[in-house]
């Protein structure tokens, strides 16, 4: 059954690409940003990627973390990472656990394009790129999050 708005977001324990560990209970008190993405060094990922950097700040300054996720590696998740100098972590998923409990895992074992705002309760406050909701726009997603939480 597909996540809604209001719904208690799913509890989950991981680590970020650099082992760092990131549990969903930990987050309370927080509002934060979990977005999938397909996978690492693509295009539409890329300017994803950059769209959230460009204005990372804005989400520092409000107090607002900001967890990328897809089924790579720690190594290929670093490299984007550096490559791109991407100051927010990205979560481990190489078995898809995460992806499949938000409801952003497609056929292939693919990651699909899915951003999950949760707020200080642990609640989905709001939602991009499933068929209820606006469609991620790679290049614009950070102003998407930002016009919706009015930062």
């Amino acid at each position: 059954m597909a996540l809604k708005i209001g719904d208690k977001a799913p509890g989950y324990e991981t680590t970020t690409q650099s082992g760092e560990p990131v549990c969903s209970e930990n987050l309370k008190g927080k509002k934060y940003v979990l977005y999938f993405y397909p996978k690492d060094n693509t295009p539409g990922c890329i300017k994803e990627a950059c769209s959230v950097r460009d204005n990372y700040q804005m989400f520092l300054d409000s107090n607002i973390s900001v967890f990328g996720v897809s089924g790579g590696n720690a190594k290929s998740h670093q490299k984007f990472i550096d490559k791109y100098t991407l100051p927010f972590p990205l979560l481990m998923d190489e078995n898809l656990d995460l992806a499949k409990k938000y409801g952003a895992f497609k056929r292939g074992n693919r990651v699909a394009r899915i951003t999950y705002l949760i707020n200080e309760e642990g609640l989905i406050e709001g939602i991009f790129g499933t068929e209820d909701h606006e469609k991620v726009k790679t290049a614009e997603h950070a102003n998407q999050i930002i016009q919706f939480w009015k930062l």
